[in-house]
């Protein structure tokens, strides 16, 4: 049985919790590239403390998707990676805007799942928080509430690095908070006909 076979076997077992590890592999590989800069999966996985395998299937699932590609390298069996970079942005643009059009694409993707697999779940997790509201605020409004939500969470904050931490029973939990202001429609205000 293969590194992959086993990582495959791992995810079935998790079942309901697979998207989340899928998330945190994936989010931990793309962190340490932007850190380091290029990374083997053999190296991804002695520093994330993943096996090899899970790294080098996530590697290839973020090439697979445009956000990272292969380095040139000098040969042999090392395949090292690195973020995919964007020619017409700005140096410092690519990474930012890979990771969030990832992060977005992973909460879709997470939350599309969630909602087909939910009655897999254990039954005290059956459930969810969602919520939307659109609201008038002012800038200093918008900035107040997005520094409320984040001193909410900042008690939780420190369970992900440190796992003694977490209570029994608690299991990754995504929270997705997007504050932005509405921009008109390009066709208001025209004539209608």
């Amino acid at each position: 049985m293969t590194e992959e076979d086993l990582h495959a076997a791992d995810d079935r077992a998790v079942g309901v919790g697979e998207e989340l590890r899928e998330h945190e592999v994936r989010t931990a590989l793309l962190d340490l590239l932007a850190e380091v800069g290029t990374v083997t999966a053999t190296e991804a996985a002695s520093r994330l403390g993943y096996s090899s395998g899970l790294c080098s299937f996530h590697l290839r699932q973020l090439d697979r998707h445009g956000y990272i590609e292969e380095a040139p390298h000098g040969g042999g069996r090392a395949r090292p990676w690195r973020l995919r970079r964007k020619s017409t942005a700005a140096p410092d643009g690519p990474v930012e805007e890979q990771f969030g059009d990832l992060a977005r694409g992973l909460e879709d993707e997470s939350w599309q799942r969630w909602l087909t697999q939910r009655e897999e779940a254990p039954s005290a997790w059956r459930h969810d928080e969602a919520f939307s509201s659109v609201t008038y605020l002012t800038p200093e409004e918008m900035r107040r509430v997005a520094d409320t939500i984040r001193r909410a969470l900042a008690p939780y904050q420190d369970r992900e690095q440190r796992p003694l931490a977490r209570p029994d029973g608690a299991r990754p939990v995504a929270l997705i908070s997007r504050l932005f202001p509405l921009l008109p429609h390009p066709a208001e205000g025209a004539d209608q006909d």
